[in-house]
């Protein structure tokens, strides 16, 4: 088989949440985070595992996101949708029974005329300026919002992954101000916000990366391995290069293998030298550029050459990976490619 193998643990995912869970009070509820399709993982697949685990409620970026949720999972769970109620979007909130995070007051005046007994959560603007309604925005049409009987209020921190940054108690305190007095449960806690301890878990916390085995979770059981299969191996003398552009020459006699991956696949070009795979417990540097379908690995001082090479698993995590690529683990969580041989432990 020439495809890489990506090994899924649902067992991993449903620990982490177990554990994340754990780190607020009983009265606290953990929903999880499920949006682009997972973290790459399949949406369903997850959902199915913490639905069995204990996860109540799921957040999805957008409806489409929550119709494939919402037909894994049946009729008992609660989807949100961070977009809100979108134009076009009517039908799939009211057949799949999803829950828009209304994000304006424009968004609130459509759904109240698309769906005006459809049940809703509001989010607000706590500092970030990205989604949600500013302060003032918020207090202007806040009687009506109450009349409709929202489900949840929730707000976004932009730097729970830096727990000192003065701006998580600054956007703490803005949550807590524009929220004050009322009779609507809260959420503001994502993964960051849940290690950062119960000042900001409010009635419900809402882990994402930290349930696939990324930071700033640190104590996350690892969930995925990429084992990729060797395709070639040959000998490049002294001085000869490797790869487009030249920009790898051997010092020495080496032994080079091709690996079946490339940034196709989510190896994200520009990794390139920085990155490394294992052959079991020794590690082999990536040598060259990252191609389209393509890996090259200097495995000169190798004993033996194995029929395939794990770039994720115990000895790299997608952030120790992401490091090399100059990006973060989100965009290699959810960048694993089409072509892997996906298998899954657990369900």
């Amino acid at each position: 088989m020439t495809a890489a193998t990506l090994t899924i643990d649902l067992n991993a995912v449903k620990e982490n949440w177990r554990s994340l869970d754990a780190m607020s009070a009983p009265e606290v509820e953990t929903a999880a985070v499920v949006k682009a399709n997972g973290y790459g993982l399949d949406a369903a697949k997850v959902a199915i595992a913490l639905a069995h685990t204990g996860a109540a409620s799921f957040f999805v970026a957008v409806a489409e996101e929550g119709v494939k949720v919402r037909n894994a999972l049946g009729g008992q769970a609660k989807i949100y949708v961070f977009s809100g109620h979108m134009n076009g979007d009517t039908s799939l909130l009211k057949s799949h029974g999803l829950i828009p995070l209304l994000n304006s007051a424009e968004q609130f005046s459509h759904h109240v005329k698309q769906l005006p007994d459809h049940t809703f959560g509001i989010q607000l603007d706590s500092g970030m300026n990205r989604l949600g309604m500013e302060a003032q925005e918020f207090a202007d049409i806040r009687p009506r919002l109450m009349e409709g009987n929202p489900q949840l209020i929730i707000s976004h921190l932009a730097c729970a992954d830096e727990p000192p940054h003065p701006q998580n108690q600054e956007q703490l305190i803005n949550f807590g101000r524009m929220t004050e007095g009322l009779d609507v449960r809260r959420s503001l806690a994502a993964t960051g916000g849940t290690l950062m301890g119960q000042n900001y878990h409010f009635d419900l916390c809402r882990p994402g990366v930290g349930l696939y085995g990324g930071l700033p979770f640190s104590g996350a059981r690892q969930v995925v391995r990429l084992s990729i299969p060797t395709i070639q191996v040959r000998r490049v003398e002294a001085a000869e290069t490797v790869g487009y552009s030249a920009t790898w020459t051997a010092q020495r006699t080496s032994k080079i293998v091709t690996l079946a991956a490339g940034y196709a696949d989510g190896l994200i070009r520009a990794m390139g030298a920085g990155a490394q795979v294992w052959a079991g417990d020794i590690p082999c540097p990536v040598v060259g550029r990252v191609s389209m379908d393509l890996l090259t690995v200097d495995v000169t001082d190798l004993d033996e050459v194995p029929e395939s090479f794990d770039i994720l698993g115990p000895h790299q995590t997608v952030d120790q990976l992401a490091e090399a690529a100059g990006t973060i683990g989100y965009e290699i969580l959810t960048s694993l490619g089409g072509r892997y041989e996906r298998v899954y432990i657990g369900h």
